[in-house]
């Protein structure tokens, strides 16, 4: 009976979400072709990215060009849409090898937006990484499918603690009390929350829109299987944009295929 009234509960939460994502403008064909038209992207949007190349304390240099791919669609409450496979370019900025007494840094700083036929200059803050691993095992089942059951239907555990109900179903906080999100084609949609003892905020500057997390939690925050690397500066305040990582062993080494959840601090649309 207490299952039963669980799954209750769970599935009454789903349906009062779904009700707030139906709330987000539809994208009409003209709005999701970003190319036909201006693209801003507003402030506390969340880019889900995958980096595409290594970067490291001993290997990479300032000025070094990096790039990241949109690993999901990100809707906008204006009804546009930044399509998957979408591309973020930026540039390592300073490089500081591991000395006596100094632990090694690597900045970097994602600037440009190409989406469609334009590219956006953006300024972002990174909220979460994760190692591929984490990412990996956030989209695998942790339990095996038994006779009759559904593959696509079986949970997984996202990055962060919040598990996902099959294919097209809810999204529930770690502890199971909340429903925080929904499964759609690619990752899920859900409202950012803030993390309890950390610097991570729930939405910002008025932006309640459900956002693209991937395979992240809603209150996904800091770093999650990299081993010695920490996010000493995220980029929120003070060099706005420029990202600091931080080892506490030889160098700061960053695998391609490491999964990011950047948040816009602000964009300018261009051509």
């Amino acid at each position: 009976m207490r299952e039963g009234a669980k799954v209750a509960r769970t599935l009454a939460g789903a349906v009062l979400y779904a009700l707030c994502l139906a709330s987000v403008p539809a994208a009409t064909s003209d709005q999701n072709n970003v190319g036909k038209g201006s693209l801003v992207v507003p402030a506390g949007t969340i880019l889900p990215v995958r980096l595409n190349s290594t970067i490291s304390s001993a290997n990479s240099r300032a000025g070094q060009v990096i790039t990241a791919r949109v690993m999901q669609a990100v809707p906008l409450a204006s009804g546009a849409e930044i399509k998957a496979g979408s591309k973020l370019v930026g540039h390592v900025v300073d490089v500081t090898p591991a000395n006596a007494g100094t632990p090694p840094q690597i900045s970097l700083q994602f600037d440009k937006l190409i989406a469609g036929h334009q590219i956006v200059t953006v300024t972002t803050n990174l909220r979460a990484m994760a190692g591929f691993m984490r990412i990996s095992e956030a989209q695998t089942p942790p339990i095996g499918p038994g006779e009759s059951d559904v593959y696509e239907w079986l949970p997984t555990v996202q990055v962060g603690g919040d598990v996902v109900y099959g294919q097209g179903g809810p999204v529930m906080s770690e502890n199971g009390q909340d429903v925080v999100g929904k499964e759609v084609n690619g990752g899920v949609l859900g409202q950012v929350r803030a993390k309890a003892g950390t610097k991570c905020r729930g939405a910002i500057d008025g932006n309640t829109s459900p956002q693209a997390l991937w395979v992240f939690s809603s209150d996904a925050c800091g770093t999650y299987g990299l081993d010695h690397v920490s996010i000493m500066h995220a980029g929120r305040t003070d060099r706005a944009g420029v990202i600091v990582l931080i080892s506490d062993e030889g160098k700061v080494k960053v695998r391609s295929g490491t999964g990011m959840l950047l948040r816009v601090n602000a964009s300018v649309s261009g051509n």
